[in-house]
C-alpha cells in the first residue's frame, strides 16, 4: 500500500474521445500542446509534477527570501553537503540550468561528452556548448526483454577506447537511472570503474544525477554487495565517486522547481559561479526562492526513506505487470520512475517512417485521455528538414512516467485497461507523419498529422 494518506485532493478531467480528437488535431497531435485540462491521466514526465509531503509544505512557510545568504540556502547547502560531499554547491532553477552551465564552462567547441546514455535537454545543452556527444550504453541494453539487472551500465570497454583514443573528451556524464536507456539503473560496480578510468586519463566524471535516490534502491534490491546497505548509504557512495554532478531537483528532489550544480574543482566551480551570476541569480539562490530551496532541502531528506521508493518501484512493477497481461510488452526488469511501453512490438503494421512509438502514445491519449512520452525515431530518429526519416531509432518505445505520490493503484489500473482496449485491435492504430520537423529538441516543438 502507499505509505501515505491523502490530505488534499485535486478532480480530474473527464473527457469525451470526440473531444480528444478534437483538441489533438488542434495541437498537431503533439502531446505538448494538449492542456492541463485536456488530459485525465498525466505521465508526459516525472518532473516537478509530484506531490509535496506536509513537511516539504511546512519547510515552505519558513522559507527566507533574503537576497544573499538567506538561511534557506544555508539549509539547502548543508543537505546537498552531507548528501553528495561536494565542496562547490550552487543551486539552480532545474536541471537544465545546471547542464548548461557546466556545459559552456568545461567544454570547448569539438570536444565530446560521453554518457551511457544523453537525455534530449542533456544533448541539446553540449551541443549548444559546441561538444558532440557520444552515448556508450552496455551491450546488455540491447536485450529490451531480458532480466539482466542494470542495462543502465556504460560499456567499460568502449568508455576506456574513447578515452585512450585520439579524440578530445571533454566529459563523460554517468546518468542514473538512465532515462534515456528505459530507466535501467546502473550498478555502483559500473560506476567505481568508470570513474577509476576517468581518473586514469584525467577527464572530470560527473554524474546525472536527477533520480539518484530511485538508482540507489535497486542497487539495493539487485546488486548482492549492497543488499544491507540503505538507499541513502548507497547514494552517498555513488555521488563520492564523481567529481560533480547535475540534477534536476523536480525528480528526487521532489519539488515543483529546483536543481542544483555540485562539484570538487575550485577552478572550475568559479567559472561555472561566474555564469551563474550573469544567467540565473546570486550564488546563494540561483533563481529560486527561498521557499522552493526549503522545500528542496526537504524533498531530499525524504527522498531516500525506504518505504517510500519500495512502494513506489512495486507501484511502476505493477504497472508494468498489468500491461503484460494486456498484452503489451515493455522494458524488462521495470525501473522505478517509467515503464517503457515496445510500440514496435504491439504495432508491426507502422513503420518506424511513420512513428510508430507516437503513434500507440497518440492511441492512448484518444483511447482514454493518457498523456505520455514517446522515445522512438520521433525523438532519436535522424529526420530532414522534410519530416522524412532517415536512419530509425533503435527501439520504438513509449514511456509513461509516473509523478511522485500523485496517482493511486486504480489510476494504473485504468491505464492498463485502456492498454487493453488498444491491445485486442492493434492493427486500427494508424500511422503519423510529420508536417512541421524542428532541428533541435524535435519532439517538443514538432506538428504531426493522421495517416488516413
Amino acid at each position: 500500500m502507499e505509505p501515505y494518506r491523502i490530505k488534499v485532493v485535486e478532480p480530474i478531467p473527464i473527457t469525451t474521445r470526440e473531444y480528444r480528437e478534437r483538441r489533438y488535431a488542434e495541437g498537431g497531435c503533439n502531446q505538448f500542446n494538449l492542456t492541463a485540462d485536456d488530459v485525465t491521466i498525466d505521465l508526459l514526465s516525472d518532473s516537478g509534477t509530484g506531490a509535496l509531503s506536509a513537511e516539504q509544505q511546512a519547510a515552505g512557510m519558513r522559507g527566507d527570501e533574503t537576497y544573499a545568504g538567506a538561511r534557506s540556502w544555508a539549509r539547502f547547502r548543508d543537505v546537498v553537503a552531507e548528501l553528495t560531499g561536494y565542496e562547490h554547491i550552487f543551486p539552480v532553477h532545474q536541471g537544465r540550468a545546471a547542464e548548461r552551465i557546466l556545459f559552456t564552462s568545461l567544454l570547448k567547441p569539438g570536444q565530446i561528452s560521453i554518457s551511457n546514455t544523453h537525455f534530449d535537454t542533456t544533448r541539446a545543452n553540449v551541443e549548444i556548448a559546441g561538444g558532440v556527444i557520444r552515448d556508450l550504453p552496455c551491450p546488455e541494453a540491447k536485450d529490451l526483454d531480458s532480466d539482466e539487472p542494470f542495462k543502465g551500465n556504460i560499456d567499460l570497454a568502449a568508455l576506456e577506447a574513447a578515452l585512450a583514443g585520439p579524440e578530445d573528451v571533454g566529459l563523460v556524464l554517468m546518468t542514473i537511472t538512465n532515462n534515456g536507456g528505459g530507466g535501467q539503473p546502473v550498478s555502483m560496480s559500473n560506476l567505481k570503474k568508470a570513474s577509476k578510468l576517468c581518473r586514469k586519463y584525467g577527464v572530470p566524471f560527473i554524474l546525472d544525477a536527477a533520480r539518484f535516490a530511485e538508482n540507489a534502491w535497486l542497487v539495493t534490491q539487485r546488486e548482492d554487495k549492497y543488499r544491507d546497505h540503505s538507499p541513502r548509504e548507497v547514494a552517498e557512495k555513488a555521488f563520492r565517486l564523481a567529481d560533480g554532478c547535475v540534477a534536476s531537483l523536480k525528480k528526487d528532489g521532489i519539488a515543483h522547481i529546483g536543481g542544483m550544480l555540485a562539484l570538487n574543482d575550485t577552478a572550475l566551480a568559479k567559472q561555472c559561479e561566474l555564469l551563474l551570476l550573469a544567467t540565473e541569480g546570486f550564488r546563494t539562490y540561483g533563481g529560486l526562492s527561498g521557499r522552493d530551496l526549503d522545500m528542496c532541502a526537504q524533498g531530499l531528506l525524504e527522498v531516500t526513506e525506504p518505504l517510500y521508493l519500495k512502494e513506489r518501484a512495486e507501484s511502476t512493477a505493477y504497472l508494468a505487470e498489468c500491461a503484460r497481461q494486456a498484452g503489451v510488452d515493455s522494458v524488462q526488469p521495470a525501473g522505478v520512475h517509467a515503464v517503457y511501453l515496445n510500440a514496435g512490438r504491439l504495432l508491426p503494421h507502422i513503420p518506424p517512417s511513420q512513428f510508430t512509438g507516437h503513434a500507440l502514445a497518440s492511441e492512448l491519449y484518444l483511447a482514454g485521455g493518457i498523456r505520455c512520452a514517446e522515445l522512438g525515431s520521433l525523438y532519436l530518429g535522424e529526420i530532414t528538414e522534410d519530416g522524412e526519416l532517415i536512419t530509425p531509432a533503435p527501439y520504438e518505445l513509449v514511456r509513461l512516467a509516473i509523478p511522485r505520490r500523485v496517482y493511486t493503484r486504480s489510476h494504473l489500473e485504468y491505464v492498463a485497461e485502456t492498454l487493453a482496449g488498444i491491445a485486442k485491435n492493434p492493427e486500427q492504430v494508424p500511422g503519423y507523419r510529420l508536417t512541421e520537423a524542428p532541428a533541435m529538441l524535435r519532439p517538443f516543438r514538432c506538428r504531426l498529422e493522421k495517416i488516413t
